[in-house]
């Protein structure tokens, strides 16, 4: 199987980004390296569908996650802001911006939805999955341990016949659409949003997990928790 023609493609990172991390930003620039793309844009959610906030485990504004990606990407040429799901109200659901994003840019090749495994083997159970996989090409984020190996064994149950497979597993093809899934090998990171803000209601640093443009604004916000007692070393005790 080899890709079809169709000019430079644009990755989307769709996510809560509450807060973003060292993570998201290491896998965004190994898929754009992986694949070739124009650029990443990275869109915040509004309202996450599948995330519930609680008193003490909250999601921060919309406005609020929206600056510190805004920050995190700054003075990056090829990772940029998409703020249709912050603007449009209500469910932040995927098929409604994959949608948009053709609305918006029509002629042009499908976008490259980036997807870690875990949230891909999900997607049968969210709004449209039909709609979505026809409308978006996948990048498919793997890392080890477990690290996927093969589409088929993870892809939702409502798509798998709509794709013909290569023979490795690694890359399928829309048989009527077109768009494609491919499986891409990142880097293991240890970083995760709920691990930030745990340490952040325990009134520890996030420096290094964090970019450090955005660490003091994260920390000093209070949005998660206490400042930690020593802003400027990071506290006395390794976390």
């Amino acid at each position: 199987m080899t890709h079809r023609e169709s000019g430079p493609r644009i990755g989307l990172l769709g996510g809560t980004f509450n807060p973003i991390h060292l993570g998201h930003l290491r896998a965004a620039q190994e898929v754009y390296e992986a694949l070739g793309l124009a650029k990443i844009l990275f869109m915040p959610s509004r309202t996450p569908p599948h995330k519930d906030a609680t008193e003490r485990d909250r999601i921060v504004s919309a406005e609020g996650r929206l600056a510190w990606v805004e920050q995190a990407i700054a003075g990056v040429d090829h990772f940029e802001i998409d703020r249709s799901e912050i603007e449009r109200e209500g469910p932040s659901y995927l098929v409604d911006t994959l949608i948009a994003y053709h609305d918006r840019n029509p002629g042009q090749p499908p976008p490259v939805f980036i997807v870690g495994q875990d949230a891909f083997a999900e997607m049968g159970d969210w709004r449209a999955p039909s709609e979505i996989f026809a409308l978006t090409d996948l990048a498919v984020m793997t890392r080890p341990p477990g690290q996927l190996e093969k589409l088929e064994q993870r892809i939702p149950e409502a798509v798998i016949g709509s794709f013909e497979f290569d023979p490795d597993g690694k890359r399928a093809r829309h048989r009527e659409a077109g768009t494609l899934i491919e499986l891409v090998s990142i880097t293991a990171l240890d970083i995760s949003s709920s691990r930030i803000r745990k340490i952040c209601r325990d009134a520890g640093s996030i420096r290094f997990l964090v970019p450090e443009s955005i660490r003091s604004a994260i920390e000093e916000s209070g949005e998660y928790g206490p400042r930690p007692s020593s802003p400027g070393t990071g506290g006395s005790s390794i976390r």
